[in-house]
């Protein structure tokens, strides 16, 4: 096939083309780094162009821009809309990485970088693909728009809107992402469903001012104390959430999905051993792929109280905060976990102290049955590309801009993911299989052929 042997012999290059982007510092977080995000996307507008693009774009945002590019040339084809982030998280603590973060290093097959999975390296691998088309052909077997945008990792804040504003440009018949993971190397994935989410911060106040222990203590409600008491009553002692109605929009797990999520290759020793943990838990009777990708759940993420320095200071104190998110899973809706959360936290605060709870962030749980002509011609393409059948699998994160796409432009979003379990992605020393990006790059030109 002409468009794989292109990208046979182009894939020193390839990389070599990735590095330029991984060096350029799009930390969209930090306002140093806004000329660096800026160069990003026109770094990235500048190959939309190289590479045969009839339109790009780099479109301001009231935060970072978007860079539109079209190929719309294949008439009476279907047209599909490539989302992904140029943008890339903070690289901090610098001293963990063992080479520097934004100077590209290969090691073991893997290239090692800020942001090479974590968007750079599973967006431009998508470029490749329409680069191989078009060198080789001079055409693409379906119309693409790339939609890449820059504030991914500062939470999206004005993609919905640019969404709206440009529905009538972005008209697609499907829409497809690559920010996820396979399940295993080797194993090609589709995943079909993402957790949705609802973080909240609790306040406790007791007295106006923090007090001595021994001169106040048994006299005033400790603020740390009924805190802990609130936290301990959101969970009972088989490990399922007791705010009320917290279940009563969860579906069952259907018995297909049970027997899909059993098949894969997983042991929970491996598991526990990755995360360092003496032992697993969570709500009785699940498997732990079934608690992480099916189910809801609740967790402390934050605690602040009192003196927490070196030494002793007995210290009564006047104030508490815990901050908590909540996973959510199909049919359950963030707003009404939301109010629900707030009421029966509210409900069990003891007297003598106030508490106050703020919702901080939150997105709606994602679920796409696998089938149609989109999910048909993907499972076809990953073969292709990596020589097994794929499969089908959750995350157990959120993604909150799904939804949005789906919401907007009313296509179907199928997400491909190209990452491994293990490669950092947010951490230090992140990386991506080069492996994956090559063989990605060329399921992904299948997938043009497949879906024509």
């Amino acid at each position: 096939m002409p468009v794989t042997e292109y990208l046979h012999q182009n894939r020193e290059k390839s990389v070599a083309e990735l590095n330029e982007l991984l060096r350029i510092p799009s930390v969209s977080a930090k306002s140093e780094h806004r000329a660096d995000t800026a160069a990003a996307a026109e770094w990235l507008a500048t190959r939309m162009r190289d590479i045969g693009l009839t339109t790009v774009d780099v479109i301001p945002t009231a935060g970072h821009p978007v860079v539109l590019g079209e190929w719309r040339g294949a008439a009476g084809a279907p047209t599909l809309l490539v989302y992904g982030h140029y943008d890339v998280q903070p690289p901090e603590p610098l001293d963990e990485w063992k080479s520097p973060p934004f100077e590209p290093t290969v090691r073991d097959g893997k290239l090692f970088a800020r942001g090479s999975v974590d968007d750079k390296g599973q967006v431009y691998l998508h470029l490749k693909a329409v680069e191989a088309h078009l060198k080789t052909n001079g055409s693409l077997p379906v119309n693409v728009v790339f939609c890449i945008e820059g504030e991914e990792e500062v939470g999206s804040p004005h993609l919905a809107e640019f969404l709206t504003a440009n529905a009538a440009r972005l008209k697609c018949d499907a829409v497809m992402i690559s920010d996820t993971t396979m399940f295993a190397p080797g194993l090609p994935s589709i995943t079909i469903g993402l957790r949705g989410l609802a973080y909240m911060e609790v306040r406790v106040q007791g007295p106006s001012t923090d007090l001595h222990s021994g001169a106040y203590g048994g006299a005033v409600v400790n603020p740390a104390n009924a805190l802990a008491r609130i936290l301990a009553q959101l969970h009972d002692a088989h490990g399922r959430v007791t705010v009320p109605g917290f279940y009563d929009r969860v579906q069952p797990i259907a018995d297909q999905e049970k027997r899909t999520i059993a098949g894969l290759p997983f042991q929970e020793e491996t598991l526990r051993e990755e995360v360092g943990a003496p032992k697993l838990g969570g709500e009785a009777g699940y498997s732990p792929l079934e608690r992480l990708w099916v189910r809801p759940t609740l967790d402390v993420n934050g605690l602040l109280s009192g003196y927490t320095g070196e030494g002793a200071k007995t210290v009564l104190p006047a104030k508490a905060m815990a901050k908590v998110s909540m996973r959510l899973v199909p049919d359950q809706d963030y707003k009404e976990i939301e109010r629900a959360f707030t009421g029966y936290v509210q409900s069990l605060a003891p007297e003598g102290v106030t508490v106050e709870v703020e919702a901080l962030h939150g997105g709606q749980p994602w679920y796409a049955a696998p089938s149609g002509p989109v999910f048909e011609a993907a499972r076809r393409a990953l073969a292709k590309g990596f020589g097994r059948e794929p499969v089908t699998i959750r995350e157990g994160g959120s993604i909150p801009i799904v939804k949005a796409f789906e919401d907007t432009l009313h296509a179907p979003v199928v997400l491909i993911g190209f990452g491994l379990p293990g490669e950092n992605a947010h951490a230090p020393n992140e990386w991506m299989s080069l492996d994956n990006f090559h063989r990605g790059a060329e399921a992904i030109a299948a997938l043009y052929d497949e879906l024509r």
